[in-house]
């Protein structure tokens, strides 16, 4: 067997490159791996860094300015491909590498794969400790990377070169497979990344990724066929695997063949058109009163790809007279529901249960009653999305700035994706926004992750360079995070950035009132000053400093028109627009448990608690409840 001599550094970016995966649409052969997301440091520099040197015309290197904004814009280019394409991240030791934590959680929470490649310590110890190395007075083995275990689903450290061998395989497998899906970590010593070894050549063989379906079994197709045929009243809610096993026509089918109406989550917001009959809108505490209302009297709950988090069940006390049958491909999700497992894939899954379900349908009179509720609501999202004129004085809130970002599309902007992750916006992104195609809404609420939005949408316009990428956030979240826009510049890929500010945390200030709490740092002016009282921040002059194109608005009529400049430039583009905290959309919603002190000298929190415990009775104990249906 002929062999190479490669230090392990240049053995882990040679087999990268040579990882392929097919297009489903084109048939086009394509490099899994899109690139890598450096920012080198004495971890990696000389190693790693001298290895993708060598190979950047097979994989490219990108430059970033945060490494946690690096990561999450990784995570988005994988979400962005469905889960088909991905990338890697590098940091040196110490710092570089902790600042990857909050991205590799937000992968783990998501599903969703992206290869860590932090620097790690001396493995010779010779030189032991090492700038930035964290020691353990109790355990020589440890590094800051360990804390990486918890927060991947595969973790690995490198000590000698030939464990890639072993570990490589591991990961892909890990980074491919739908149920296992989620972050992969390989803690990468720095003296080990230039150490040398005889590597087979056949290791650097192109190697063809197809991602396996797994089929239903039957038994479990029938007993969920049977739930549905004894139902009067079902309803399908679609999550993110949905999208991800490209299951939107399967999803259609089902409802259209047997008259079950779809209600959706975050993940799965578009998988079924906006426009459909028997499109609901979101289920739970973002949810529209069609979809709340339907579940609160359905009898049986179709969940499909969802991991039935709180929002999506209103804290497991929205289907209250349902039994849940789950759809999906990771069985710790599936016995989510408590009552019938389906263990497939979605677009299997969904097929094999309407082969099944044979000529059933639904009643008539819940499929029409379904279509009037998903009529209503749409009239509900026209009129609070249409409005332009407001009166003197008041300032806009989410909703009336979603419609006006929404009316900036045209025929060629029908495949706009619109990026979103934590705040106000994403309860009244998903009511409110209209998306048509699969993966035109890119929202991380798994991990409601602040700071995500801009980096997520760099990351997302590089999966999609074709299409117009909106990021919408707060102030909150801009001021978080926003140094990627300076790498949207520089890598010439623009996005156009619609910053609603109002002036502080304004989601969590109103929960804080809800939950009987004063107003108290959260909003600027409720936080505790200096002499100079609360900073004045100019959003489109940070902007601009950064190298985009940027304006301040103050009217709905002026937004529209900064929206068609927006589309207009070839540089990322910022608008900033001062919004209204006080004001949400009131239609939709359920509850949402969220826990009230006990004892409390402000009768506004003991009024809350009376609520909180009220609320509390209609919360189904745990999964497997018997059911009234």
């Amino acid at each position: 067997m002929s062999s190479v001599r490669l230090t392990m550094a240049q053995a882990l970016v040679r087999y990268l490159a040579a990882q392929q995966v097919r297009d489903e649409e084109s048939g086009e052969w394509l490099q899994m791996f899109g690139g890598v997301f450096a920012i080198f440091g004495h971890g990696n520099v000389a190693g790693l860094g001298e290895a993708l040197y060598q190979h950047r015309g097979q994989l490219p290197t990108y430059r970033a300015h945060n490494e946690q904004a690096m990561a999450n814009a990784a995570i988005a280019y994988a979400k962005a491909h469905m889960r088909r394409r991905m990338m890697a991240v590098t940091t040196s030791i110490g710092p570089g590498a902790t600042n990857l934590l909050t991205s590799a959680a937000l992968a783990h929470v998501n599903r969703l794969p992206v290869l860590l490649l932090p620097g790690d310590i001396f493995v010779s110890r010779a030189p032991d400790p090492v700038l930035q190395q964290l020691e353990d007075f109790g355990d020589g083995t440890v590094s800051v990377n360990d804390c990486f275990r918890t927060v991947s689903r595969y973790f690995d450290r490198i000590v000698k070169p030939e464990q890639l061998l072993t570990a490589l395989p591991r990961a892909m497998h890990v980074l491919t497979d739908a149920a296992l899906c989620g972050p992969v970590t390989l803690a990468l010593p720095q003296d080990v990344q230039t150490e040398a070894f005889d590597w087979p050549e056949a290791f650097f063989s192109p190697r063809v990724h197809s991602f396996r379906r797994l089929l239903p079994a039957q038994d479990d197709i029938a007993a969920a066929a049977q739930a549905l045929r004894n139902a009067k009243r079902p309803v399908m809610v679609v999550g993110g695997g949905a999208l991800y096993a490209q299951a939107s026509e399967a999803v259609r089918n089902l409802a259209e063949t047997h008259g079950i109406p779809v209600a959706e989550t975050q993940a799965g917001k578009g998988t079924l058109s906006w426009q459909h009959r028997l499109q609901l809108g979101p289920a739970g505490v973002c949810g529209s009163t069609a979809a709340n209302e339907l579940l609160a009297d359905a009898d049986v709950v179709l969940a499909v790809g969802t991991r039935l988090q709180d929002f999506t069940t209103g804290s497991n006390a929205l289907y209250a007279h349902a039994r849940i049958v789950t759809l999906n491909v990771n069985g710790y999700d599936a016995l989510k529901g408590g009552d019938i497992q389906v263990l497939a894939d979605a677009r299997l899954g969904l097929q094999a249960l309407s082969s099944a379900l044979g000529a059933w349908h639904a009643d008539a009179s819940w499929r029409t009653r379904a279509e009037q509720l998903a009529q209503a609501w749409r009239n509900t999202v026209d009129e609070i999305t249409s409005r332009r004129e407001l009166p003197a004085g008041t300032l806009p809130y989410d909703g009336e700035i979603i419609g006006a970002v929404q009316r900036s599309h045209t025929d060629s902007h029908r495949h706009d994706i619109v990026v979103c992750a934590a705040g106000t916006l994403p309860a009244e992104l998903e009511k409110l926004w209209r998306t048509e195609t699969p993966g035109g809404y890119h929202m991380e609420y798994g991990y409601s992750c602040m700071g995500y939005e801009i980096a997520g949408g760099l990351g997302v316009k590089m999966a999609k360079p074709e299409r117009d990428v909106i990021v919408m956030l707060g102030d909150g979240s801009y001021l978080m995070l926003n140094s990627e826009i300076a790498t949207s510049v520089m890598l010439g890929l623009k996005l156009i950035i619609v910053v609603l500010d109002n002036r502080g945390f304004g989601c969590i200030n109103r929960l804080q009132q809800a939950c009987g709490g004063a107003p108290f740092n959260n909003m600027l002016d409720d936080c505790l000053h200096g002499a100079d009282g609360v900073p004045a921040i100019d959003f489109a002059a940070h902007a601009r400093a950064m190298g985009a194109q940027a304006e301040h608005v103050r009217s709905i009529a002026e937004l529209e028109q900064a929206l068609v400049r927006a589309r207009a430039s070839t540089r990322t583009y910022l608008i900033a627009i001062d919004t209204d905290h006080r004001r949400t959309t009131e239609a939709g919603g359920s509850w949402w448990e969220v826990t009230v002190p006990e004892v409390s000298e402000r009768d506004a929190v003991k009024a809350a608690r009376r609520d909180y415990e009220t609320a509390k009775q209609q919360q189904h104990p745990y999964p497997g409840k018997s059911h009234d249906a």
